[in-house]
């Protein structure tokens, strides 16, 4: 049985390697028709890579994983570096 994480944990009680495996198991099931192109997500993450306010893989300025944001059509950067794609 896939041991759940704990949603209301501080990072120190939490096993980072096994959350960040989460994430990026996560980020596999979001459908196809959800997510933006491949180039898109690309390009968004290069942006994201370049921007002072990236920390962590996480936004400084809204605490989102990037990776996550990037991948997904209707979301947006919170400082308008890129918008969503339809």
């Amino acid at each position: 049985m896939d041991k759940k994480i704990c949603r209301r944990c501080l990072l120190d009680d939490l096993d980072f390697d096994e959350y960040m495996q989460s994430l990026k198991d996560y980020i596999k099931t979001v459908p196809p028709d959800a997510r933006v192109s491949d180039e898109v997500y690309s390009e968004r993450l290069d942006i994201c890579r370049s921007c002072e306010e990236l920390a962590n893989a996480m936004c400084r300025q809204c605490g989102c994983y990037v990776e996550l944001r990037a991948l997904k059509q209707k979301t947006h950067c919170p400082i308008d570096k890129w918008g969503p794609t339809l």
